[in-house]
């Protein structure tokens, strides 16, 4: 087949949506189909067009072999509403106008949501190239922004909502990251048949405990101590606060320290809560590359994962848990829902009420005083992330949804 991803987000940049696409990319090339990416400069997470892509119009260019299509998009390191929305509605436009005059012929196009208007833009690529549409739902939006405080104008969330059910009635197949997200699309009334859960997966060879590195772990001030880790996207709906206030319940327990991986709009508020608390066991890194990941989490003792305490994220599975699992690394998992009942049933970690620091702080203390629990929990994880997650069968899967649609 060939096969086309329409998504905002795309290496080199670093997250979470772009390791996932362009993971299925490379397996779906490694399995014999011709993989196109039409994608933004990159920008994320800083809001800056990246060196050697400011000021062009196109770029055209091939990573890992993938060819990848690049047009505008109006960059900002504004967090506002209209800022984020101009941001969005700029490559939904140039993507449609500019990079589909790049496009040939394909099968499939599949579409990544949020952002949500990038739906309307894979859904008129696709028709005008006469290839199947694919619909990947990530995160329910408009629903999200809502319940996260960020969308208020009724007119905006009526227009949303009418936009994401177009997607969901127009695509040829829906797949959805999580159960949460697949059962709320069937509830709603839409064809069950072409609705379909495709979850987050890992590379279980290149996500192990053995990249350990000590003299990293000495270059950041945590050698010989218990290295409690948070490393993704600092945003609204991670609630990153939890980690500052269980540091501060911590802070005499010298052995303990919290390390902060990554960058977002909530970065600068955590280092100064942090700085007017007078913590000194807290250390935030800036945003690494992808290549550096495996051995960055595999050198810490534990992995924090949180989301706020609301009703639309007890169907999210985070991607940042998937890596822990794969790295033998013991999760403190301050979510409800699905992700807690995975950390369950795998028995891989401590689930903890959401935005409650004192549950957070005491999980903390409980695996940096026993090292067999940590062992067990770790090897727990590594075992159901191999048997149930593995991106290459998850791939697989989705081959096999597409192959369904193209006749």
């Amino acid at each position: 087949m060939k096969i086309l991803f329409l998504t905002q987000y795309c290496p080199p940049e670093v997250g979470a949506p772009q390791n996932r696409i362009f993971e299925f990319a490379k397996r779906l090339k490694k399995f014999g189909h011709e993989v196109t990416i039409l994608t933004a400069m990159p920008n994320y997470p800083k809001g800056e067009i990246f060196e050697g892509y400011k000021g062009k119009k196109v770029v055209i260019e091939k990573i890992d072999g993938i060819r990848i299509i690049r047009t505008r998009i109006y960059a900002t390191k504004e967090k506002g509403f209209l800022k984020r929305l101009r941001n969005y509605l700029s490559f939904t436009f140039s993507s449609v106008f500019t990079g589909s005059k790049y496009i040939e012929k394909q099968d499939v196009v599949i579409t990544e949501s949020p952002p949500l208007f990038l739906g309307w833009s894979g859904y008129v690529i696709a028709r005008k190239i006469k290839a199947k549409f694919v619909f990947n739902v990530s995160d329910l939006w408009p629903e999200s922004a809502v319940k996260l405080g960020v969308l208020h104008n009724k007119l905006l969330i009526k227009a949303s909502t009418w936009l994401e059910e177009f997607c969901y009635r127009k695509a040829d197949a829906i797949t959805g990251q999580t159960r949460g997200i697949v059962d709320n699309i069937i509830d709603r009334g839409f064809d069950s048949e072409k609705i379909h859960l495709i979850t987050n997966g890992v590379d279980t060879e290149f996500f192990r405990k053995e990249n350990r590195d000590e003299k990293f772990r000495e270059s950041i001030g945590i050698n010989g101590k218990f290295a409690a880790c948070y490393g993704g996207i600092h945003g609204l709906a991670q609630g990153l606060e939890i980690i500052i206030n269980a540091a501060e319940i911590l802070k005499e327990h010298r052995n303990i320290q919290f390390v902060f991986v990554g960058d977002g709009p909530e970065k600068q508020k955590l280092i100064n809560m942090a700085a007017e608390k007078k913590l000194e066991n807290v250390t935030f890194l800036p945003v690494q590359p992808k290549a550096n990941m495996p051995k960055i989490i595999a050198s810490m003792d534990a992995s924090i994962i949180p989301l706020k305490k609301l009703d639309i994220f007890k169907g999210a599975l985070p991607s940042k848990m998937f890596e822990a699992l794969a790295t033998e690394l013991p999760i403190v998992l301050a979510v409800d829902g699905e992700a807690a009942r995975l950390i369950e049933e795998a028995e891989a970690g401590i689930v903890v009420e959401p935005e409650n620091s004192s549950d957070l702080a005491n999980a903390v203390l409980k695996l940096s005083k026993d090292d067999e629990l940590r062992r067990k929990l770790g090897s727990n994880g590594r075992k159901y992330a191999i048997t149930n997650y593995s991106r290459d069968n998850i791939t697989r899967k989705l081959e096999n949804i597409l192959s369904s649609i193209v006749k």
